[in-house]
């Protein structure tokens, strides 16, 4: 199968199952992608890993083979199909968090965006080198990387396609952390430092970060306003306030 979807303790994991192909995106592998996501939204898990069989590749982007001789309006089709598909990490009721095992370029790199948090092995190599081949990004890189990255570096990356070695992406914030050893298992530990706490107020933060690029400061100061409103309504906020007098842990029932 060229898309894996298992659980891995309170997790789940999705593991792109090409290493011969480095884990290319197939328009095959993008339509099993938004499939496993569709079925990963009704899992009780805290959080989703997602990552790249093998050492080499996290994802190495399109398959350029079926690329060529497409007609206009199937090369925009193709662009929504994967747009559709990543941004249902976004929608997601829990965080996701990208393994990135070596190489992430292009749609492989799109797809790292489109995932709550990144963490990478020091041999990760990242970039969006579609500017070689005479096309820009076209699954979300040009509209997420700047919003990561900020837009004076997310344009030399995309205008110049360079590839950014590991330290340097943990350190413009492309990745959130520098892991040693197996990605995922570093990716699992990451993901349990907030698995922990409820998932409603989990979405509420996610929501409320992710629309602050969206909108002024004074319009999101009400976004804010609302969604604490929202959290302070649940038992999850009953049951921390009350832990956290009572001096213990805290058992979170996501309500």
């Amino acid at each position: 199968m060229p898309v894996e979807l298992t659980k891995l303790e309170d997790c789940a994991l999705l593991r792109l199952n090409r290493p011969e192909a480095l884990n290319a995106l197939s328009f095959t592998v993008l339509k099993e992608i938004s499939e496993a996501l569709t079925e990963v939204a009704d899992w009780k898990v805290r959080a989703l890993i997602v990552t790249g069989a093998g050492e080499k590749a996290f994802c190495a982007g399109a398959d350029i083979k079926e690329l060529g001789g497409r007609s206009m309006i199937d090369c925009k089709r193709g662009a929504e199909m994967g747009q559709a598909t990543f941004a249902k990490l976004d929608r997601l009721p829990f965080a996701s968090v990208a393994a990135i095992n070596g190489f992430a370029f292009g749609g492989g790199l799109e797809l790292a965006l489109a995932c709550t948090f990144r963490v990478a092995t020091p041999n990760a190599k990242l970039g969006l080198p579609e500017i070689k081949l005479g096309l820009i990004p076209g699954y979300g890189g040009t509209q997420r990387l700047p919003r990561v990255i900020g837009e004076a570096r997310a344009m030399e990356m995309i205008m110049t396609g360079r590839t950014v070695a590991a330290e340097e992406a943990q350190r413009i914030g492309l990745v959130h952390r520098l892991v040693e050893g197996n990605a995922v298992d570093a990716a699992l530990a990451f993901a349990h430092e907030f698995s922990g706490y409820s998932l409603l107020a989990q979405q509420f933060a996610r929501e409320a970060v992710s629309r602050a690029l969206d909108v002024p400061v004074l319009e999101g100061l009400k976004i804010e306003a609302d969604l604490s409103t929202l959290a302070f309504g649940t038992a999850d906020a009953a049951e921390g306030m009350t832990a956290f007098t009572e001096k213990r842990k805290a058992n979170f029932k996501d309500e």
